[in-house]
């Protein structure tokens, strides 16, 4: 049976829809999924489409994007493509590589993007819908909007809005984020445009972000009230706990928490970073500053660089090079220099980066060996397809411990047989995820395939303290909290900070 006729039947969705991008509709629908959860409902994520770079792996191989696999945490559930059915992975030029139900199906234009891939993509959508509900009929879907719902030149085309609310007769929130001013506008202007059977779909509005007294918003809500007839539900108060960022420019908007770190961290701004959500358990650490590092200069300041993943490895190294930055870190690897490299990372820091099936870029880029920073004796080879996989292997540098995390990549990498191949070593049992070097004066050079490698705990605080040994400080004994229930303490004290300040028992039914 479709679920259209089913749709009596199930628990009322919940549909978080924003004023704007950034509004803050992604934390707004982990907090509720781990209220729900508390309540003991069965809530599970779901967003339509996003747009990220920021990926996870299922345990299927399936991609989706990282923050509806932390909102499926947030239900206590394992993480699966069908919550987020639809991933767009930028891939510059106004090109993007489309992935549907966790598998990667081709690429397209922005301007050709809904003429071939709308049909395909709401299909598909409904296809995951209807599989969640089969699975789980006694769910509550939280939905995840994207952007604003109201942009008029895209309306019609929208797959992840209006579309998904009105199909389920989903119960919807908008969230507004008072930060960024004009609120009343906001909420004003975007319920306007909306058609009087939309506007319907609105039970509740989210002030998000406020400072100060929440008291003295009292009138500001009553106006909502009364222009709108829809009720204030929730004023949220701003919160400094870290949570990953949904978009690449918002690192370089975040501040260190820790005032006297014992050690920095400079992590490249690749222009196509990706899985940034890697570094999170190091922003978690009190005795480290991370420090994005944009531009060529001297990198003697920090104890450890980082290379992170790069959607486009040949088109960032590139950029390395002509930034005069594959220098610096040529220079800082000889000056007792700590470097990883992640994924990409890891292959930029090779010999070579070889396409011949054209996964990187342009014909150029096949017809040369692209010249890596070549601090380690391997070289990458682009082929047809990617490799998405959930990692369980056993680390034997810095220290042998289980390791966990995922791959998702293009490339095979493999050692380049030469008199420096010699002191190259694996750093896994699995041999092919990662190798390292030490340098001859001090400091290593390392790299391995594995994302969420930080947040293996044992793994982590033997690397850390390998730097700390190398400026003297005093090893770090006592065993550090696990990432991960730091994790659920981070998303629990979002979810309490929500709860006193959200009523969402008016819009359950």
């Amino acid at each position: 049976m479709e679920l259209e006729a089913k749709l009596h039947e199930i628990k009322k969705p919940i549909m978080v829809l924003g004023t704007s991008s950034g509004a803050g509709k992604s934390l707004t629908v982990t907090a509720i999924c781990r209220i729900l959860k508390n309540l003991g409902e069965e809530p599970i994520p779901f967003k339509g489409q996003n747009m990220s770079n920021n990926a996870w792996v299922d345990w299927e191989g399936g991609e989706m994007a990282y923050s509806q696999a932390l909102q499926a945490f947030a239900c206590g559930i394992n993480p699966s493509a069908e919550m987020n059915p639809i991933l767009l992975k930028p891939q510059g030029d106004s090109i993007s590589e489309v992935i549907h139900l966790g598998k990667s199906i081709g690429t397209t234009t922005a301007q050709n993007y809904y003429k071939d891939w709308f049909i395909p993509g709401w299909e598909v959508i409904k296809k995951s819908l209807s599989s969640i509900y089969k699975k789980s009929p006694n769910c509550r879907l939280i939905i995840e909007g994207a952007g604003s719902p109201v942009e008029m030149n895209l309306i019609h085309r929208d797959l992840t809005n209006l579309r998904v609310a009105k199909y389920l007769n989903a119960n919807c929130i908008l969230v507004t984020d008072i930060e960024r001013g004009g609120v009343f506008a906001q909420i004003i202007g975007t319920l306007e445009l909306m058609k009087p059977e939309e506007k319907e779909l609105i039970k509740g509005i989210i002030i998000n972000r406020f400072r100060g007294d929440l008291s003295l918003f009292e009138e500001g809500k009553k106006w909502i009230e009364a222009q709108t007839k829809i009720p204030v539900i929730g004023i949220i108060p701003w919160l400094n706990d870290t949570f990953p960022p949904e978009d690449s420019l918002d690192l370089l908007e975040r501040k260190s928490l820790f005032k006297y770190p014992e050690i920095k961290v400079g992590i490249i701004k690749l222009p196509s970073i990706s899985n940034f959500s890697d570094f999170d358990p190091l922003e978690n650490e009190e005795t480290i500053l991370i420090e994005w590092i944009k531009g060529s200069q001297n990198l003697r300041k920090y104890d450890f660089i980082i290379l992170p993943g790069s959607k486009q490895t040949i088109k960032d190294q590139i950029f390395l090079e002509n930034s005069g930055l594959s220098q610096d870190i040529k220079e800082y690897a000889k000056n007792k220099g700590n470097i990883i490299g992640i994924c990409g990372g890891l292959q930029m820091l090779g010999k070579s980066l070889e396409d011949p099936y054209l996964k990187e870029g342009p014909k150029s880029y096949a017809e040369q060996k692209i010249k890596g920073i070549g601090l380690l004796p391997i070289r990458t080879t682009f082929f047809e397809n990617k490799l998405t996989r959930q990692i369980s292997s056993e680390s034997l540098w810095p220290c042998q411990s289980k390791i966990n995390g995922f791959e998702i990549h293009n490339g095979r990498t493999e050692l380049v047989n030469t008199q420096n191949s010699l002191k190259i070593k694996p750093i896994f049992k699995d041999l092919n995820l990662g190798w390292y070097k030490e340098n001859k004066d001090g400091g290593t050079i390392a790299g391995t395939y594995i994302h969420g490698i930080f947040e293996n705990d044992s793994w982590r605080d033997q690397y850390i303290n390998l730097i700390r040994e190398g400026k003297n400080l005093p090893i770090l004994n006592k065993k550090s909290i696990s990432y991960k229930r730091k994790r659920e303490s981070i998303i629990d004290n979002l979810a309490n900070e929500f709860d006193k300040h959200l009523n969402i028992t008016s819009i359950l039914n």
